[in-house]
C-alpha cells in the first residue's frame, strides 16, 4: 500500500501536475493541503482516475482532503476541541480510514511570528491535534498523522538554523508539541535521503532555493507502532518541485507491507 502526503499549495493551480503525478506515482492514497478551494469546488479530474475524494476547505488559504482508491471510511473533519482564529474554524484536518488504516491529512497553522496571536493559535491548534491524535490511535489498526506541519524537528531539518534564530518553526514550545506527540507512540517516519544527505520537503520560491537545496523538512509522517512498523520504504519525491509551476512543497511517500 502506498500512502503519500503533498501540500500543492493550490489544488486548481497545481491540478494538471497533481494528475501526473497521481498517474505515474499510484499512490493509494493521498493527503492534500493547502487546497485554496471549496469542499464543492474540489476538482472533479481527480476523481475521474478512478479515486474516492473527501476535502475540507473555504476557499481561502487553508484546506486539505484525502484522496483514496482503496475505499473511505468514517471520515471526520476537524480535531477534538479544535480552536477557533479570529472566530472562524479553518478547514485544517480531515480522517478517513482507507483500507484499514487510519490517516488523517493536517495543515499546522503557520504562526506567522513568536508571540503573534497566530502564533498562539498555532500551539493551541497543536493541543488539539495531540489529543485527537491520543482518541483515535488508542486501537491496534494502523494510524498516522500526515501533512505540512509547519515545525522542522530538529536543526538539521533546516538547511541553515542560524537564520532561522528567533523565528517559527523551530521554537521550543513548537518542537515540544512534537515530542508530545512522540510520547503519546507516534514515531517521526523519516524519509531517505535521495541526494542529499537531508531529506527536506519544502523550498521557498525564491532566491533559487530548491536549486541550492536551501530547504527544510517540515512535511511530516508521525505514526503508530502498527503504521511504523509497516513501513517498507520511505522517501520525498523531488521530481515533482521541479519544472514549471511546481507547489514549494514535494509529495512525501511512504510504502506499507499491507
Amino acid at each position: 500500500m502506498r500512502i503519500a502526503t503533498w501540500n500543492v499549495n493550490s489544488v486548481t493551480a497545481r491540478l494538471p501536475r497533481l494528475l501526473a503525478w497521481l498517474e505515474s506515482a499510484k499512490p493509494d492514497v493521498l493527503c492534500l493541503q493547502e487546497l485554496k478551494c471549496t469542499t464543492e469546488a474540489f476538482p472533479p479530474e481527480v476523481a475521474e482516475l478512478g479515486y474516492e475524494v473527501v476535502a475540507y476547505g473555504l476557499g481561502r488559504w487553508n484546506g486539505v482532503a484525502i484522496v483514496s482508491r482503496a475505499g473511505i471510511e468514517d471520515v471526520r473533519r476537524g480535531l477534538i476541541g479544535e480552536p477557533a482564529y479570529e472566530d472562524a474554524t479553518e478547514p485544517r484536518a480531515i480522517g478517513a480510514t482507507c483500507g484499514g488504516v487510519r490517516v488523517w491529512s493536517v495543515y499546522v497553522p503557520n504562526g506567522r511570528e513568536p508571540g503573534h496571536a497566530h502564533y498562539e493559535y498555532k500551539l493551541r491548534w497543536l493541543e488539539a491535534l495531540h489529543a485527537t491524535a491520543v482518541a483515535e490511535s488508542a486501537d491496534e489498526r494502523p494510524f498516522a498523522l500526515m501533512g505540512d506541519f509547519n515545525i522542522a524537528p530538529a536543526d538539521d531539518d533546516v538547511w541553515d538554523i542560524s537564520l532561522f534564530t528567533g523565528s517559527t518553526h523551530v521554537t521550543e514550545p513548537e518542537r515540544m508539541a512534537l515530542k508530545v506527540l512522540r510520547e503519546a507512540g507516534l514515531r517521526d517516519v523519516v524519509p531517505r535521503p535521495l541526494k542529499y544527505d537531508r531529506p527536506y520537503t519544502y523550498w521557498d520560491y525564491r532566491q533559487l532555493a530548491f536549486p541550492n537545496n536551501h530547504g527544510m523538512r517540515i512535511d511530516l509522517v508521525y505514526a503508530n507502532a502498527a503504521f511504523a512498523g509497516a513501513v517498507t520504504d520511505a522517501y520525498v519525491d523531488r521530481e515533482a518541485r521541479k519544472g514549471k509551476g511546481p507547489s514549494d512543497h514535494a509529495p512525501v511517500v511512504v510504502d506499507l507491507t499491507r
